[in-house]
């Protein structure tokens, strides 16, 4: 069974930092592309940023310079570095995989992702 099983949500300040992980498992994502989704309260889910098997990196314009996306294929874990967090920010985060990014961007598509962790950023 494949599965994708984030950590490291969690509730901060206004300007604190959180690293998400996520775990793969059920199957070595060998070429896929890995990233991550957000779903805040009463709204679709949405891109945030991906990483690719050669290692190029793709963000959603309001994470630019604040968030840095990561993968560790020898442990099959994805990361997300979040500094500056601002309240806006709050919502649950998924790791999601697919083979292309083109078929990680298309949220409706996307072959797998888990089942969220929540990250909770007050003012």
């Amino acid at each position: 069974q494949v599965q994708l099983v984030e950590s490291g949500g969690g509730l901060v300040h206004t300007g604190g930092s959180l690293r998400l992980s996520c775990a793969a498992s059920g199957r070595t994502f060998v070429g896929y592309c890995l990233g991550w989704l957000t779903q805040a309260p009463g709204k679709e889910r949405e891109f945030v940023a991906a990483i690719n098997w050669s290692g190029t990196r793709y963000y959603v314009d309001s994470m630019k310079g604040r968030f840095t996306i990561s993968r560790d294929s020898a442990k099959n874990t994805v990361y997300l570095q979040m500094n500056s967090l601002k309240p806006e920010d709050t919502a649950v985060y998924y790791c999601a995989a697919d083979t292309s990014y083109s078929s990680l961007r298309n949220v409706a598509g996307t072959a797998y992702w888990g089942k969220g962790t929540l990250v909770t950023v007050s003012s």
